[in-house]
C-alpha cells in the first residue's frame, strides 16, 4: 500500500505540484546536508574518497570523526560529496582549495496509448537495428519490474558497454529489459510506504520509464478508459533505473549520487522528471551539475520544465546543456457527466472509473451538512475537507462541494459521490476514489441553486467519456513557463512534448487515486505534468540516438528543436515561453538536415562570458581552462537552435548571433534563409544561402536582430530550407526584470 493522501495532495507529490519543499535536514546538533561540489575528477591518482574525509575533519571538531558525517563520495564521474555539516563548517569548506561551490541540499518533488500516434510517431515508424543498444536512464522511484511493459521476452544479451549492477532483493530482480537498477537513500530513513529497493512504492516511476522506453502492451487502459497499445518511444532500448525519490521526496545528495553512477555506468540519455520552485545558479543545482557532467561524457540529460505555470519566469530546470521540456495537450480530452434531477446534464471534467448505471441518488449541499459535533460550520463543510462532514447526512448521498474542496472529505464521510464546482483550470484531470466530477462556476451555481430550490434534490455522476480536443495540441497551465531567470538571452523551455492525461504503466502497490483507504489498483493509469512529458522527449532522444550513436547531447537536442512542429499563440498567448521552439516530432527528428551543434568548450566560453571565474571553470572542467578575449563568450555566440534578445521595456535593442551549423542530410544541398518577423522585429542573415558539398561539413553565418521591446514579447523565426528539410529556430525579443 502506498502513503495516505488524497487525490489533491498526489496532484502534489508526483508531478502537479506547484510547491517545492526546502529540506533543512538537520539533527540535534544543528547539522544539515551540504553539498560541496569540486568539479572534474582529478588527473593524478589519489583516493578523492579519502581526500573528502580529510578535508571534512579539517573543518569538523576534533570529537567528530569525518566519516561519520560523509554522507556520499562522488568519485566515478566527477568530484564532490555530500556531508552533514554546521553553518560554520559549510563556510570553512567554501573557502577550500579545489571548491567550486557549496550549497545546501534541498528536497525535490517529482514534479500512453495516444499520445505518441498523436505525434505521427506510429508503431511502424523506422527502427534503427541497434534501438536495443541504447540504455535510458531512469531518476525516479524505480520500477515495478512484473510490468507488463517491461517484459524482455526476444531481447538479446545485454550490451557489452553496459558496466551498472542490479541491487536485486528479496523483491527485485532484472531481466534483459531491466538491466540495471539502484536505489539511493543517504539518511537512511524509510517510510511503512517505501520499499527498500528498487522497487517503485508511488507509480511515478514505472509510468515515466513505460513512456520514454516500454514494450507495447496491447488492450491497456485504466479501467476501460483511454483503451489502447501502450508503448515507449524505444520500446527496445534498455532501462537502468535509479530510485533517487520516495514517499517524502527527492534529495539533492541522492540524486548527484544517481548522476555519478548513470555516468559510469554507460547510459545513453537520462532522464530527469523531478524539479524545484525556483531556478538556481548552475552550479547550486544538482540537476544542473549532473547533467553538466553527463554532457561532458556524451549523454544527454532530459529535464521536466517544472509544474510551476502559468506564471512567468517559473521554470526550474533550464541549464544550456540540458532538454527542458513543457508539457502539452494531446488530442483527447476525459469528460464527466452530471445529471441532475430535472433532467438537466453538464459536463465536468475528472477521471471517474465508477459506473453508477445512471441511478439517481439524493444530492447535498456540502454547506448544509457541516460537522456540528467537531465544531465545524457550514462554511467550513462547504469545501468538504477531511472531518467537516457529518456522516449522517452525507452516508450515501452525492454532495456538492465549492471550489478547492477535497474528494478525500465525501470519501471518508462515506458519500455515494461528490461534485465539485470551481473557477481552476479545467485542462487536465485527475482519478478519485468516488464518482466524482468537477464543474465550472457557471455550471456549480446552477447545480447549487437546483439544490437550494428543489425539495428532494437527486443526481448522478456519468463514468469518463473520451471525446475529441480539438484545440491540441497547447501546453498546459500548469507547465512552467520562461522567461529564463537565471540566463535572460537563452530561451527556456526549449520544446514541449505530451504531458496531460497519459496513460502509461503503474505500480502495484499504491491505488490508482492514491488514497489510502482506496484499495483499487491499475496496471495502468492516467497522469499529467511536465513528469511525463520528459520521458516523451528522453525517448525522442533515444531514438534519434539510435540512429546516430556518435551524435553529441546538442546534436540530438539541436535535431528535436529544429524539427518541432511549430505553434502559436492562438491557445498560449506566452507564446515561445511556453513552448520553446514548439511541439515534439519525434520521427522528423532523425533526420534533420542541419544541426547546431557544441561542446564542452563552448558551454566554457558561455560560462566565462557570465562571469564565472577561471579557477572554478579548471576545477569543473578538469583541464587548464581559462577566460581571455578570445574565449570570453558572449551568450548570443552560444551556437544553440533558438535565438532570444532581452532589454529595457521601452528600449530599441540590436544583438549580434554567430551560429554553426552542420550538414548532416543530403551531401550535395543548398539551404536557403527564410526569414518571419512579427512588427518591431528586423531580422538579417548573412549568408543568406549556405552550400554545403559533403556530410559533416560545418558552414557559419551571423544574424542580427534589433527589436523595438515593449510590454509584450515579439517573435520570429529563421529557417534554412533545402527544398527537403526546414530546420527552423524561434527568434523572440522581449522586456527582462534581469539586470
Amino acid at each position: 500500500m502506498a502513503f495516505q493522501t488524497s487525490p489533491l495532495k498526489w496532484l502534489m507529490l508526483i508531478g502537479f505540484t506547484l510547491s517545492m519543499l526546502v529540506s533543512c535536514q538537520g539533527s540535534s546538533d544543528d547539522r544539515q546536508v551540504y553539498i560541496v561540489y569540486m568539479g572534474n575528477l582529478p588527473k593524478a591518482e589519489v583516493s578523492v574518497s579519502s581526500l573528502h574525509t580529510s578535508m571534512l575533519q579539517d573543518v569538523v571538531p576534533s570529537t567528530v570523526v569525518g566519516s561519520d558525517v560523509l554522507l556520499y563520495s562522488y568519485h566515478r564521474s566527477f568530484n564532490g560529496f555530500a556531508a552533514k555539516l554546521t553553518k560554520e563548517e559549510a563556510e570553512k569548506l567554501r573557502g577550500k582549495e579545489g571548491v567550486v561551490s557549496v550549497f545546501l541540499s534541498q528536497k525535490k518533488q517529482l514534479l500512453t496509448t495516444r499520445s505518441w500516434d498523436f505525434m505521427g510517431f506510429s508503431k511502424k515508424v523506422k527502427r534503427s537495428i541497434i534501438e536495443s543498444n541504447i540504455i535510458v536512464g531512469m531518476l525516479d522511484t524505480g520500477i515495478w519490474p512484473e510490468s507488463e511493459s517491461f517484459n524482455d521476452t526476444g531481447f538479446g544479451p545485454i550490451p557489452q558497454k553496459w558496466k551498472g549492477t542490479c541491487q536485486e532483493s528479496a523483491n527485485f530482480t532484472c531481466n534483459k529489459k531491466i538491466i540495471g537498477a539502484r536505489y539511493y537513500r543517504a539518511n537512511g530513513d524509510f517510510s511503512p510506504y517505501d520499499f527498500k529497493s528498487p522497487r517503485d512504492s508511488e507509480g511515478h516511476g514505472t509510468h515515466t520509464s513505460s513512456t520514454a522506453a516500454g514494450g507495447l502492451v496491447s488492450k491497456a487502459s485504466l479501467y476501460g478508459l483511454a483503451k489502447g497499445t501502450a508503448r515507449g518511444g524505444v520500446p527496445s532500448a534498455r532501462v537502468a533505473v535509479y530510485k533517487i525519490c520516495w514517499s517524502d521526496g527527492c534529495y539533492e545528495e541522492d540524486i548527484l549520487a544517481a548522476f555519478d553512477d548513470a555516468i559510469a555506468d554507460g547510459v545513453d540519455i537520462i532522464s530527469l522528471s523531478v524539479g524545484s520552485l525556483f531556478a538556481s545558479d548552475y552550479f547550486d543545482d544538482s540537476i544542473a551539475i549532473g547533467a553538466f557532467h553527463s554532457m561532458k561524457n556524451g549523454i544527454l540529460t532530459s529535464n521536466s520544465a517544472g509544474n510551476s505555470g502559468p506564471g512567468p519566469f517559473s521554470i526550474s530546470n533550464l541549464s544550456p546543456w540540458s532538454l527542458s521540456v513543457a508539457a502539452s495537450t494531446i488530442d483527447r480530452k476525459f469528460v464527466t457527466k452530471v445529471k441532475l434531477g430535472n433532467g438537466e446534464i453538464y459536463e465536468g471534467s475528472s477521471i471517474n472509473i465508477f459506473d453508477l448505471k445512471g441511478k439517481m441518488y439524493p444530492f447535498i449541499y456540502g454547506g448544509d451538512a457541516p460537522n456540528t459535533t467537531e465544531g465545524f460550520t457550514p462554511e467550513d463543510s462547504r469545501y468538504c475537507s477531511p472531518g467537516t462532514l457529518n456522516e449522517t447526512l452525507v452516508r450515501g448521498k452525492i454532495v456538492l462541494c465549492d471550489y478547492e474542496s477535497d474528494a478525500e472529505g465525501p470519501f471518508e464521510a462515506g458519500a455515494a459521490g461528490a461534485v465539485f464546482q470551481d473557477g481552476g483550470a479545467k485542462d487536465y484531470v485527475f482519478a478519485y476514489p468516488l464518482p466524482f466530477s468537477n464543474l465550472n462556476l457557471d455550471d456549480g451555481r446552477i447545480a447549487l441553486n437546483y439544490v437550494n430550490t428543489t425539495e428532494n434534490p437527486t443526481a448522478t455522476i456519468f463514468k469518463t467519456e473520451v471525446e475529441y480536443n480539438q484545440f491540441a495540441p497547447y501546453v498546459v497551465s500548469f507547465s512552467s513557463r520562461g522567461p529564463n531567470p537565471i540566463t535572460a538571452d537563452i530561451l527556456k523551455p526549449d520544446l514541449t512534448a505530451p504531458g496531460v492525461d497519459i496513460l502509461a504503466a503503474w505500480s502495484q502497490a499504491p491505488s490508482v487515486t492514491e488514497d489510502g483507504e482506496d484499495t483499487g489498483v491499475s496496471p495502468f493509469n492516467i497522469v499529467s505534468g511536465t513528469s511525463m512529458s520528459c520521458p516523451h522527449a528522453t525517448g525522442a532522444a533515444a531514438y534519434v540516438k539510435s540512429f546516430h550513436p556518435t551524435w553529441s547531447p546538442a546534436a540530438l537536442k539541436s535535431a528535436l528543436m529544429t524539427t518541432a512542429f511549430q505553434m502559436t499563440t492562438e491557445n498560449n498567448l506566452e507564446g515561445e515561453f511556453a513552448y520553446g521552439s514548439g511541439h515534439i516530432n519525434p520521427a522528423l527528428a532523425a533526420q534533420p538536415g542541419l544541426i547546431y551543434d557544441a561542446g564542452e568548450i563552448d558551454y566554457v566560453k558561455f560560462l566565462c562570458g557570465q562571469g564565472y571565474s577561471p579557477k572554478h571553470l579548471q576545477l569543473i572542467t578538469g583541464n587548464n581552462s581559462f577566460c581571455s578575449e578570445e574565449t570570453n563568450g558572449t551568450v548570443w555566440d552560444l551556437n544553440y537552435p533558438s535565438f532570444a534578445l532581452a532589454g529595457t521595456r521601452g528600449e530599441s535593442i540590436t544583438r549580434v548571433f554567430h551560429r554553426t551549423v552542420t550538414n548532416v542530410g543530403s551531401a550535395v544541398s543548398t539551404y536557403q534563409a527564410v526569414v518571419k518577423a512579427a512588427p518591431g522585429l528586423i531580422i538579417q542573415v548573412q549568408p543568406s544561402v549556405l552550400s554545403f558539398k559533403y556530410v559533416g561539413q560545418k558552414q557559419s553565418f551571423v544574424v542580427t536582430v534589433g527589436a523595438q521591446v515593449g510590454n509584450s514579447m515579439i517573435s520570429g523565426s529563421l529557417t534554412w530550407d533545402d527544398g527537403i528539410h526546414k530546420v527552423r529556430s524561434p527568434i523572440v525579443a522581449y522586456a527582462s526584470l534581469l539586470k
